[in-house]
């Protein structure tokens, strides 16, 4: 994720304070992983540098100012394209389970059981995310449900490598 086009996001709703921008972003997105506020105001001198943001105003408070920030025309342009720039598909082609088990293999070690393991992980972060998905409002549902397709995606792929052990076992100790 960019924090930067994030905060610059949120900024177009009107000039906030750091505060209020590491408080937005924490509430919207950063549930799971909330934002420093030194990565809050590192980014926000950086955009600020890059012109992307300006400081509309600054207030004194009981510690150091406060600067209130708002985004600049250039800065509503960037989040436009950042917006219309599609992300990159993540094909996973370098995974860490798939590397576990062909060293296993490799090794002589059983991969069955670090494919057991890992399905038992699977199944417990499925649900933990459901029940936060039955609890939480439309926004932390979405993103329960992007979480929760991935993972079903991995739980075919473990299902798939396990039917196919042998065949993988015998492919990668000839090689």
């Amino acid at each position: 994720m960019s924090i930067g086009h994030t905060l610059l996001g949120l900024l177009e709703s009107g000039p906030r304070h750091g505060y209020d921008l590491k408080r937005a972003f924490d509430e919207k997105f950063g549930q799971d992983r909330p934002l420093h506020y030194g990565q809050v105001y590192s980014t926000m001198s950086r955009l600020l540098k890059n012109g992307l943001v300006e400081v509309d105003g600054i207030e004194p408070g009981g510690g150091p100012e406060r600067k209130r920030y708002a985004i600049t025309d250039a800065g509503v342009t960037d989040v436009e394209r950042w917006l219309g720039t599609p992300e990159k598909p993540e094909p996973y082609l370098q995974s860490t389970l798939y590397t576990k088990v062909v060293l296993a293999l490799l090794t002589r070690r059983d991969a069955a059981d670090i494919l057991d393991t890992q399905r038992s992980e699977h199944l417990r972060m499925m649900r933990i995310l459901t029940d936060r998905k039955r609890k939480g409002d439309l926004a932390d549902q979405l993103i329960c449900d992007h979480a929760l397709f991935h993972l079903e995606a991995d739980l075919r792929w473990l299902e798939l490598t396990a039917a196919r052990l042998d065949k993988l076992a015998e492919a990668v100790r000839t090689k």
